[in-house]
């Protein structure tokens, strides 16, 4: 059996976050959990039964104080950080002129310095062992744009994660870190309008015609954490969204 790896998750109390949480617990590993509100994550840590193997540290991972704070406690209490992954984010789809000053400044704050920041972070202590693995969520709707959500905010910010990935992999391969990212499509989270007729359209996003589960998430996420020869990939999780959508109507 492997030794158990040490494991830092943005966005970690609910939704896709906490669904990865509970993966890396239950195999074993020790996982450093990071969100905005340290009452949510407890509850969260509730849900797992309080185990021994994971470590809360509540806070603004679009400050770069908290994410120098995340690692700090990370190697503090477990020596290293062989994984990181950057799953906090927002979604906010809407019209292009109808966004607002307070919805830019949102998504900036999180989806991009929210990547920036911890990543920073994990280059530096990973480059200097030698090993790690950066993986980070992004979105195949900037990987394929699609009519029926407007979405130019997402896109621009979360596009530009998906070539950063790319960049970064080339830096940092000398030095043995993976760089990947996962590009979730309509997934099962609080995120989305639980009612049935929004719920049908979304699912309808996709040719499988279903929206997928925080557990496909999840595998593609492990996949790529195990994987010392995958570096630079963004691999979708979208039941078929960026291959193209056929439709006779």
């Amino acid at each position: 059996m492997s030794e158990p790896k040490t494991v830092i998750i943005t966005g970690a109390s609910s939704g896709i976050g906490f669904a990865l949480t509970a993966a890396y617990i239950a195999r074993g590993d020790q996982v450093v959990a990071n969100g905005r509100s340290l009452e949510r994550l407890q509850q969260a840590a509730e849900q797992l039964g309080n185990p021994a193997n994971l470590l809360l540290v509540a806070g603004d991972i679009g400050k770069a104080e908290t994410a120098a704070r995340l690692f700090d406690q990370a190697i503090r209490h477990f020596g290293q950080v062989d994984i990181l992954i950057n799953n906090a984010g927002i979604f906010i789809s809407k019209p292009a002129v109808d966004y607002r000053i307070e919805d830019i400044d949102n998504m900036l704050t999180t989806n991009l310095r929210g990547f920036l920041y911890p990543t920073q972070q994990a280059a530096k202590h990973m480059s200097a062992r030698g090993s790690g693995h950066i993986i980070t969520i992004t979105a195949a709707i900037a990987l394929q744009p699609n009519t029926a959500v407007p979405a130019l905010l997402p896109v621009m910010v979360k596009g530009g994660l998906n070539s950063a990935i790319r960049a970064l992999a080339v830096e940092l391969a000398a030095n043995n870190v993976m760089v990947n990212g996962v590009a979730p499509g309509v997934i099962a989270t609080p995120m989305h309008p639980q009612q049935a007729e929004i719920q049908q359209l979304l699912a309808n996003l996709a040719p499988t015609k279903r929206i997928g589960t925080t557990t496909d998430v999840v595998n593609a996420v492990m996949y790529l954490s195990d994987a010392n020869f995958v570096t630079g990939t963004i691999l979708p999780v979208d039941g078929g969204s960026t291959a193209g959508i056929w439709s006779a109507g």
